[in-house]
């Protein structure tokens, strides 16, 4: 009898064994699926899921988790290719209103030295306004464009920021000036180097100076903080309720005024793109009645 009890105690701790032993494999296999989903997740989708244990279920769910990620690389490249076809046609289409619009905006500018009833002289302005205002969106999905399909590295290089600023300043003081505003500047008296692209630095600020002199009210404040390697731009605006600060980089945001004004709204969303590419970030936040942005770069 204590020989069979024995045997039976045996051949069952035998059993629990190997139980545990392909407990552990499955255990194993299911930790190797889940590292190779997470692979294909960030890096591509050429990865093949394989199970190491010779089980007919393990198998089947594996070849179907591989068709499964056939299929997700197949539509990866099918939206690739429609993003890409998107991009090229925007691009076309506003290079190919680009020509007509020159023309358009050229023959006004030869009416507004004819002579003209008080009647006509209205229609001609009218016309004016509102063909600046097309060639103002088409110039923006046109910059956009070319900016989502460029995917080259910025070249960048220290660039003293508050020598920038100063020089930008002065470059727009016509625009500024035209719009009725102030500059209040407080820029450090020492050169504050940062890592940038003058170019796209160029771009970053002409759009937030073009949004400021839509909004602000009498003037504008531009600062530099010298330790942190960040620019403060900020204005007065006449409803904070018009503005949602933690949507206005979004492409599709549009503010009521935006609107209004006939805009693509495009200008802070290429802005954001803008200083991505440089390595930097944007924000912005409404605070006692004013819209405050927040340029962060790498200081040099």
């Amino acid at each position: 009898m204590n020989t069979i009890l024995i045997v039976i105690t045996v051949l069952l701790s035998i059993l629990c064994l190997s139980l545990l032993t392909v407990l552990i494999v499955i255990k194993g296999n299911i930790r190797n699926v889940t590292a190779e989903l997470v692979r294909t997740r960030e890096k591509d989708y050429d990865r093949q899921i394989r199970v190491s244990l010779s089980d007919r279920d393990l198998e089947h769910m594996a070849a179907e988790l591989n068709r499964n990620l056939d299929h997700q690389k197949e539509l990866k490249l099918e939206t690739e290719a429609a993003r890409k076809q998107l991009e090229q046609s925007v691009s076309d289409i506003a290079h190919d209103l680009r020509t007509p619009l020159t023309v358009v905006k050229g023959n006004l500018q030869l009416l507004s030295g004819e002579k003209l009833s008080p009647e006509g002289r209205r229609y001609l302005e009218v016309s004016s306004r509102k063909a600046d205002t097309l060639k103002s969106m088409v110039d923006e999905f046109f910059e956009l464009s070319v900016l989502e399909s460029d995917d080259r590295a910025a070249e960048l290089k220290n660039v003293d920021i508050v020598a920038f600023l100063m020089q930008f300043i002065l470059d727009h003081e016509t625009m500024i000036r035209d719009r009725g505003l102030t500059p209040e500047i407080d820029l450090p008296e020492r050169a504050v180097f940062v890592s940038a692209n003058e170019e796209l630095l160029s771009r970053v600020f002409s759009n937030l100076l073009t949004n400021i002199c839509k909004y602000a009210k009498e003037s504008f404040s531009i600062s530099v903080s010298a330790e942190e390697g960040r620019v403060t731009l900020s204005n007065r605006i006449s409803s904070s309720d018009d503005i949602d600060a933690g949507h206005i980089f979004e492409r599709t945001y549009r503010a009521d005024n935006a609107r209004r004004e006939g805009s693509a709204g495009l200008g802070l969303y290429i802005a954001k793109l803008l200083m991505e590419r440089q390595g930097g970030s944007i924000s912005a936040e409404v605070r006692e009645g004013r819209i405050i942005f927040s340029l962060t770069f790498s200081v040099s």
